[in-house]
């Protein structure tokens, strides 16, 4: 198995910029007096799927052999990783299909659709979606993209980490969602590279804990559930490759409730001006836990994605 390398990730910018920009690093200095830190954001939620993830699928669909591109592809998702895959194998020319939980984030469905990928309804959650692809891989002979095991997804996801070292090579700590790992995979590998002195810290929802408990106490650690706003944060099961790297490379992970989640949305529309969905709201939500330990430093907080529908959010407005 390739493992996860910063040459890797420097010869993926080569290709995604192809066909994206890089996103914005802004500071906020409003957000920052309220924190106690300089506070900077990471502005994923400004790619074209408004996702992190699309650079992986750019990246991964791009040396996909021609061979397995012909026989199209197969992969599960809760929305940001599906919508990744579908808006590059309509780069390349690819089937795509498309396999989610039922219930799933129907904005999300209709986007991936949008990009022509064929969209099936399986499972309560994401790991009964994953499951099912293995099955439709043999049946209907497609290339199974695993979103969590392809080093050539966090070779992908992994540029926005070098762009803020980049942009902001001072920066003392880094904080990035945590749903399969690949964003933090890619923080970690370019701050050791670049400046191990650099903090990257997790976070993970309380509802969707299972790489935090493994982490925490060093046994593999399967949740039953993990129902949470942040679909993006919503897994059951800690991966092999994505976990080797976090177990040895992040310097603490931070979990956040519901209530937390959703007042990270309303402090993003406040004091940023952007709709993030749970997962892009969640760093910044841990970031108001962790005021006192960051104080004075230069913080840069992940917003992995905008993807947020109009249900969701007509609720958190409701109860805030």
């Amino acid at each position: 198995m390739e493992t996860i390398s910063l040459h890797g990730i420097i010869t993926a910018r080569q290709i995604i910029y192809n066909y994206i920009k890089p996103s914005p690093l802004r500071y906020y200095h409003e957000l920052s007096d309220k924190l106690g830190f300089e506070a900077y954001i990471k502005h994923e939620n400004h790619l074209p799927t408004r996702s992190f993830k699309v650079r992986g699928g750019i990246n991964f669909l791009s040396k996909l052999p021609s061979a397995h591109k012909k026989q199209g592809v197969i992969t599960a998702t809760r929305g940001n990783h599906g919508q990744s895959i579908a808006f590059a194998a309509a780069q390349f020319g690819v089937k795509a299909t498309i396999v989610v939980p039922r219930g799933n984030n129907p904005e999300k469905n209709s986007a991936m659709q949008a990009y022509r990928a064929e969209l099936i309804e399986y499972g309560d959650d994401f790991d009964e979606a994953r499951e099912m692809c293995v099955k439709l891989q043999d049946e209907q002979g497609l290339y199974y993209i695993h979103p969590c095991m392809e080093p050539e997804l966090v070779h992908g996801v992994g540029t926005y980490s070098l762009e803020i070292f980049e942009d902001l090579p001072n920066v003392n700590t880094i904080i990035v969602p945590i749903g399969g790992g690949s964003g933090i995979c890619g923080a970690i590998t370019v701050a050791k590279a670049l400046n191990p002195n650099v903090n990257i810290i997790g976070v993970q929802a309380e509802n969707a804990p299972a790489i935090y408990r493994t982490w925490k106490t060093g046994k593999y650690v399967e949740t039953e559930t993990c129902d949470t706003i942040a679909d993006g944060l919503a897994t059951r099961v800690p991966f092999s490759i994505p976990f080797s790297i976090i177990k040895n490379g992040v310097h603490d992970i931070i979990l956040v409730s519901e209530e937390e989640i959703q007042e990270g949305i309303l402090m993003a529309l406040r004091y940023t001006h952007n709709l993030a969905e749970g997962a892009g709201a969640a760093a910044l939500a841990a970031a108001v836990k962790l005021t006192d330990k960051l104080r004075g430093q230069i913080v840069v907080i992940i917003m992995s994605g905008g993807n947020i529908d109009i249900q969701t959010l007509k609720q958190v407005l409701m109860d805030s």
